[in-house]
């Protein structure tokens, strides 16, 4: 079955039952780990995904993986600082990234998408070890305790891919590591960031790790100490370094690039393994979906590759002067263009996460919407191409079923498809960027199995 019918056969039977959507969420609103990152704001139930829509997206998302990193080669001639440049990168930022290069392109990363009535429909790839949604598993097994879903379930194969198992295991073999060894490893997050309420979940984090095998502590890269030719952790030496601070931290301050310059010197003297090491972050800045989406760069890509991207990515340009080229290939001069379309378009920072910075064309005035324009000349932006998503209902606590907006954040890792982080927002709250810093509910994804699949 594909989403549609499984949501509408879901509903369907619960229609017929008295659960609540309090009932449906099980201890999902009592787990410590869910609790420190959602504040108890879950969807009162799973979204759902046939096998042969999960086969193509990732199949799809595969497509999108190998084309980004072929972007150094095809537009810089392997100039990965050339690229670094391009995507928005500092100075600051490109000479600690080119110390710190992975030695194979990552299959680890979160691509967040919205469908619309043609599919799925790329918003931006997170490329990191720090993607947030490692909980999921937990969640899925949570609100499967209920009867009505456990049975539905069980009826039509559904299952869900544990993402943090599937961390462990891409961590393992990106570094080498064998499981059973138990390497100590410490997720490290920045100070500031640590300090100001991410530590907090850290520390569930590692709780949860801990329960699947690893050793895992927490810490943020200023509690480590560089001696003897190890790296440590009070009275532990780490092996693994699972990096939760961003190459955007360099930027905090002056003293910022000596702290993560001694964590990427420690890894490239093999002191210790750096998970993942920060090139990947390249990949992931909103610009490399412009040099995809770019009509000037078609003659690059495959008919094969040229079929993903037009299916799955929405157009996208980088904001400067001149003329570029719409879906229909009508040229136009790309500010007037913006100017006149606010309403189907999107403005969004190359290289911020967490919806920073991004500004909905629809939800501002044409004034505003202008000066935002012209002051993105002076800096990095991309224009987006609006994606209208369909609404997917969901049980509200009277049994009535309520229109919802919502994200999916489909995980890959090594061995493939990796689980998803489902985020949603009520339709009458008209929350433009959708995540849990906005206020949206948190939730995960059953899909159909087959006997080879990794299942929870």
């Amino acid at each position: 079955m594909d989403r549609s019918t499984l949501t509408e056969h879901y509903l369907a039977e619960l229609s017929h039952s008295a659960a609540t959507a309090s009932e449906l969420l099980g201890r999902t609103q009592h787990d410590s780990l869910l609790a420190t990152c959602y504040q108890n704001r879950f969807l009162s139930r799973p979204l759902f995904l046939g096998h042969e829509e999960r086969e193509q997206l990732m199949a799809d998302l595969e497509t999108l993986r190998t084309t980004l990193f072929s972007l150094p080669d095809r537009l810089f001639d392997g100039d990965l600082g050339a690229f670094a440049r391009a995507v928005g990168m500092t100075e600051a930022q490109i000479e600690v990234i080119l110390r710190s290069q992975g030695a194979t392109a990552t299959r680890m990363a979160r691509t967040d998408l919205c469908i619309d009535d043609s599919g799925f429909k790329v918003m931006e790839v997170n490329m990191t070890s720090s993607l947030g949604g490692m909980d999921n598993g937990v969640m899925a097994r949570a609100v499967l305790e209920h009867p009505v879903l456990a049975d539905f379930a069980d009826r039509n194969g559904l299952g869900f891919a544990d993402t943090a198992s599937e961390l462990l295991h891409t961590m393992y073999t990106a570094t080498g590591f064998d499981a059973q060894s138990r390497p100590v490893i410490a997720v490290a997050d920045w100070p500031s960031s640590y300090l100001n309420g991410w530590g907090a979940f850290l520390e569930e984090f590692c709780v949860h790790l801990r329960t699947l095998g690893a050793d895992a502590h927490p810490c943020h890269i200023g509690q480590l100490d560089y001696r003897d030719g190890r790296v440590w952790l009070g009275n532990r030496a780490v092996d693994i370094i699972h990096r939760i601070f961003l190459a955007e931290d360099l930027l905090e301050s002056p003293e910022a690039p000596a702290l993560m310059d001694q964590v990427v010197s420690a890894a490239a003297t093999g002191q210790v393994k750096l998970f993942l090491p920060l090139d990947a972050e390249l990949y992931a800045s909103k610009t490399t979906l412009a040099m995809l989406s770019d009509e000037d760069n078609r003659h690059l890509f495959s008919a094969e590759e040229l079929a993903t991207l037009d299916r799955i990515l929405p157009w996208t340009r980088t904001v400067r002067p001149g003329t570029v080229t719409l879906e229909s290939g009508e040229a136009v001069e790309l500010l007037d263009y913006a100017r006149a379309n606010r309403h189907d378009l999107v403005l969004k920072p190359t290289v911020l996460h967490g919806g920073k910075g991004v500004v909905l064309g629809w939800d501002v005035t044409e004034e505003n919407w202008a000066a935002h324009l012209d002051a993105a000349l002076s800096n990095l932006y991309v224009l987006q191409r609006r994606i209208c998503p369909v609404t997917e209902l969901f049980p509200d606590e009277n049994g009535q079923l309520q229109p919802w907006l919502t994200v999916w954040g489909v995980f890959t890792m090594a061995r493939g498809f990796a689980g998803v982080l489902a985020r949603g927002t009520r339709l009458e709250a008209n929350i433009g960027v959708v995540n849990v810093t906005n206020g949206a509910h948190g939730g995960t994804a059953l899909c159909e199995l087959q006997p080879a699949d990794v299942e929870g």
